[in-house]
């Protein structure tokens, strides 16, 4: 075979690998965590959710919608968001989608999650049923992670407010998979590799770690005084631990500043840059 012809087939199975790659997941695309629905509820995963504005309710059939880079920028890193909530709905605009786009311009490919909502009015469920879900997302996109060209040794969680808590239920806990499940996603683990954590509550935070926990960055305004305390909590333990953690906590700003885009304060307004910069340090935002 001569060496142009090898070239050319060379060249083909890279174009049909990277749109394989791109094919894999489409921009915005939503993915079901479940085949046939949440466990124990798989009737209702036909029902149709309820979203107005900045939030979704009604959700039945928890899923992540996917945010992919272009194969050029991918950095190999992917983040599972949780938006916040109360538990009661679900800020998917400003704390899943925007999020998501942000990571995609840095290369990182990004999942905001819809999970179950405990404190709705007339829900059966628990928070627990939520933090299924954030566990499941972390194990649905490890084992799909050769796919999406995801590197499964970079794969973090970002929980805002109540997500925050969702993402401390899940980092803190028992995160193997399970080796004999005949659900191959089950036998992937929920681990994340980094933390993002924005504004959290506190419920989930442990008294003390069970295992070194992940690099995290945890940020907030000191006049959002739970939230404020949750962090400081977290740091004392980060700090105990020996694990590498950075804080911003800003003088003011409330809560549910989001992405800092409607704030007239700069700290707020730019925060998202502190971030990108902590993952650039750390390292995550390096191709491989």
């Amino acid at each position: 075979m001569s060496i142009q012809s090898t070239m050319r087939r060379m060249l083909c199975a890279l174009v049909f690998l990277s749109f394989a790659g791109a094919a894999a997941a489409q921009d915005g695309e939503v993915i079901p965590l479940w085949q046939n629905g949440a466990p124990g509820y798989e009737s209702r995963r036909n029902e149709a959710e309820i979203a107005q504005d900045w939030w979704v309710r009604n959700i039945h059939n928890p899923s992540v919608t996917a945010y992919l880079p272009t194969p050029e920028t991918a950095t190999g890193t992917a983040i599972i968001i949780i938006p916040g909530g109360g538990h009661r709905e679900v800020v998917f605009p400003p704390e899943g989608i925007e999020p998501a786009r942000y990571f995609q311009s840095l290369g990182v490919a990004a999942f905001a999650l819809k999970y179950r909502l405990a404190n709705e009015e007339g829900s059966p469920y628990r928070i627990e049923d939520a933090a299924d879900d954030a566990r499941r997302a972390m194990r649905l996109v490890r084992s799909r992670a050769a796919e999406w060209g995801i590197d499964p040794a970079r794969i973090g969680i970002m929980g805002w407010s109540a997500g925050g808590e969702l993402s401390a239920l899940v980092t803190y806990g028992r995160t193997e998979g399970s080796a004999r499940a005949s659900d191959v996603i089950e036998r992937a683990s929920c681990r994340p590799d980094f933390q993002i954590v924005i504004y959290p509550g506190s419920y989930g935070i442990p008294t003390s770690f069970r295992s070194t926990p992940p690099p995290a960055f945890f940020l907030a305004a000191n006049d959002d005084v739970g939230p404020a305390s949750a962090i400081t909590r977290l740091l004392y333990l980060y700090r105990q631990s020996g694990a590498p953690a950075e804080v911003h906590l800003y003088a003011q700003g409330g809560h549910a500043f989001n992405m800092g885009n409607r704030s007239e304060l700069r700290t707020i307004h730019s925060w998202p840059q502190r971030m990108a910069d902590w993952m650039s340090d750390s390292g995550l935002l390096t191709r491989r």
